[in-house]
C-alpha cells in the first residue's frame, strides 16, 4: 500500500508528486517542469513561492500563530479594514474555505429576516450548475444530484432556476425568500459569465422585494477578472459576498463580506470560527492585497486576460474540428471543446502544460494573475502541438 492509499478519495490525481514551485512552474522531483494553467483551482493567484507572500508567512511564522478569536489579532483587522475600504461591504467574516464563507451567508440572510420578525423567510434560491462547496448547505444550495445523492432527503429550504433566466427567478421569489445566490461568472459550472444586465435585474428584483443578494466570487474574485471582484464589471452592489481561493495566495483562509445593515444580525455567539483569522492567514492575505491593489495591476490581469483570449480564439480558428468557442472574463476562460476535455488535459500535462475541467465541454485556464505573456505563448505554443498531432479514438 502506497502513502496515497491512506487518503480518502475526493479527485483522481494523475501519479506526479511536486517537491517545488518557481512562479507559473511546478517542478518534480526528478526535476520535470510543468507550466501551471491551473493554480490550484485559482488559488495561487501570484504563483508559486512568491517572495512577497514566502516574507509575509514567515515574517508572521516568527512571532506567534494562533490565538483564536478569544482576542484581537491585528492582521485580520488591517484585512478586514482594507476589504471593505475596497468594496460594498462595512463587515467581514473570516473562516478557513470558500464554502465555509458560503455557510456563514446562507446563515446570514436567514438570521436576517429571523431578527426583523420574518422567520417564514427562510428559503433561498440558488442557480442551476452551480458550485458553493462541499458542505451539507453548500451542496444544497448548488443543487447538483451528482454533489447531494445520499446525504439528506427533501431540499434544506432551497429552490433552484436557471442561471441568467430572470423570468424564471422573478417567478421563483415568494414571501418565503430570504435570499438569492449566485455566481457572477460560474466556475466548475463550465465558465459561464452572467448575460449582460442580469445581474442588475437580479439586484432590482432583490431591492424591489426585500431578499438578500449574495455572490460567490470564491473563484471569480480577487482581480481574477481584472476587477477586485467580478460584479462590480456590472456596477451593482450585492448584500454579501463569498471570497476564499485567491484572498491567501496559497494559504487557507476564507471570508464572508456583508453591508452593515444585513451583518448586523451576527452578534456575539450568532457564528464564529477557531481557525477563521488567523495571524498567518491574515498576514498573508494582506501581503496578497499588496499586489493586487498595486496602482495599474488590475488593468494589467485584464489586458493578459484579453491577449490570453484573443490567442484561443485564434486557436480556435486553427482547430475548428476540436475547438468550438472561447468564454470568460479576464484570467478566467474556457475553452469549449468537441473533443473529450478530460483527454485533451491529460494530453496537455502529458506536454506539461497543467489546466482543469469545467463542465462536459470545457477546458478550464486559471493562470496566475502575474503570469507573463512570453508564459501564455509558451503555453498556447504547447496546446497548438498537442491539437495538430490529436489522434482520434
Amino acid at each position: 500500500m502506497t502513502d496515497s492509499n491512506a487518503l480518502m478519495a475526493t479527485y483522481a490525481p494523475p501519479d506526479i508528486l511536486f517537491e517545488r514551485g518557481e512562479g507559473s512552474w511546478l517542478i518534480t522531483r526528478e526535476g520535470d517542469r510543468y507550466l501551471d494553467f491551473i493554480s490550484g483551482i485559482a488559488v495561487t493567484a501570484f504563483g508559486h513561492e512568491h517572495p512577497h507572500l514566502v516574507a509575509a508567512l514567515k515574517e508572521q511564522t516568527d512571532k506567534y500563530w494562533h490565538s483564536s478569536n478569544m482576542f484581537r489579532v491585528e492582521g485580520a483587522e488591517k484585512l478586514a479594514r482594507r476589504l471593505t475600504d475596497n468594496s460594498f461591504a462595512d463587515r467581514v467574516f473570516f473562516c478557513n474555505s470558500g464554502a465555509e464563507a458560503v455557510e456563514a451567508g446562507l446563515k446570514m440572510m436567514r438570521r436576517y429576516h429571523y431578527d426583523r420578525g420574518q422567520p417564514h423567510r427562510s428559503r433561498i434560491i440558488g442557480m442551476h450548475n452551480a458550485f458553493h462547496g462541499r458542505t451539507i448547505a453548500t451542496i444544497a444550495a448548488a443543487g447538483n444530484p451528482a454533489h447531494t445523492k445520499g446525504f439528506f432527503e427533501g431540499d434544506m429550504g432551497f429552490d433552484h432556476v436557471p442561471f441568467g433566466d430572470i423570468d424564471a427567478l422573478q417567478e421563483a421569489v415568494t414571501d418565503k425568500t430570504a435570499g438569492i445566490i449566485l455566481e457572477p461568472i460560474q466556475g466548475e459550472g463550465g465558465i459561464m459569465p452572467a448575460p449582460d444586465g442580469y445581474l442588475k435585474a437580479v439586484r432590482d428584483l432583490c431591492s424591489q422585494t426585500g431578499t438578500l443578494f449574495m455572490v460567490d466570487e470564491i473563484q471569480c474574485g480577487m482581480g481574477r477578472t481584472g476587477k477586485l471582484f467580478a460584479h462590480e464589471w456590472d456596477q451593482i452592489k450585492p448584500d454579501i459576498l463569498a471570497s476564499a481561493k485567491g484572498l491567501g495566495g496559497g494559504f487557507p483562509i476564507g471570508a464572508c463580506l456583508a453591508t452593515e445593515q444585513v451583518s448586523a444580525c451576527m452578534i456575539v455567539g450568532t457564528h464564529g470560527s477557531t481557525f477563521g483569522g488567523n495571524p498567518l492567514a491574515t498576514n498573508v492575505g494582506n501581503a496578497v492585497l499588496d499586489l493586487v491593489l498595486a496602482e495599474g495591476f488590475l488593468e494589467t490581469v485584464y489586458e493578459r486576460g484579453q491577449y490570453l483570449k484573443g490567442a484561443l480564439e485564434a486557436l480556435v480558428t486553427r482547430h475548428p474540428d476540436k475547438l468550438a468557442g472561447v468564454r470568460g472574463r479576464g484570467l478566467m476562460l474556457g475553452l469549449q471543446t468537441h473533443i473529450s476535455n478530460t483527454r485533451l488535459l491529460d494530453c496537455l500535462r502529458e506536454a506539461g502544460l497543467l489546466t482543469g475541467r469545467a463542465g462536459s465541454d470545457i477546458l478550464r485556464l486559471l493562470p496566475p494573475l502575474n503570469v507573463s505573456t512570453a508564459e501564455i505563448d509558451q503555453a498556447l505554443t504547447l496546446m497548438d502541438t498537442v491539437l495538430t498531432d490529436w489522434q482520434s479514438g
